[in-house]
């Protein structure tokens, strides 16, 4: 079954205010914010995720990271969520383009097919200067949510 990104994201949510003064601080912040997954605890989602991160930044330039677990940690599509994050001050995520991170979207999905699917239509929404700047601008949910909902009809 294929989900839409609009569907994750309002499953997960659109979260502000997130404090943090580094990229780990940040992700216990907003996991701990989050609804708790069924499946798994929020100290294994907060494990995966800062492995991943050890790994290699997960910051895509333009002020935005992509953390999210290495392998699928869990295992029901129901569960799956895509979680926007707008942080209370800007942080070094060691991005390439030297840039501090205003904004994050944690993902956590099912399976590979999808999270390298969600991961590409994140890439695409990133480059329109239109999303850039809701997210730049921390907008209301609404609004994000309804210009990803356009994107995506776009898509089909």
């Amino acid at each position: 079954m294929n989900y839409g990104f609009v569907e994750l994201i309002q499953r997960g949510g659109v979260f502000y205010h997130i404090q943090g003064a580094a990229p780990e601080e940040v992700l216990k912040t907003l996991i701990a914010a989050i609804p708790a997954f069924p499946s798994i605890s929020r100290e294994q989602l907060l494990k995966a995720v800062l492995e991943r991160e050890a790994l290699m930044s997960t910051a895509i330039g333009k002020g935005i990271a992509l953390p999210h677990p290495r392998t699928p940690l869990i295992t029901d599509p129901q569960e799956q969520r895509v979680i926007i994050a707008f942080l209370d001050r800007e942080v070094d995520w060691k991005a390439l383009d030297g840039e501090a991170v205003h904004t994050v979207i944690l993902m956590v999905s099912a399976s590979t097919k999808l999270h390298l699917h969600i991961l590409s239509e994140i890439n695409f929404l990133c480059r329109q200067e239109k999303f850039y700047g809701m997210l730049k601008n921390r907008l209301p949910a609404e609004e994000i949510i309804n210009a990803v909902q356009e994107a995506e009809q776009t898509w089909k």
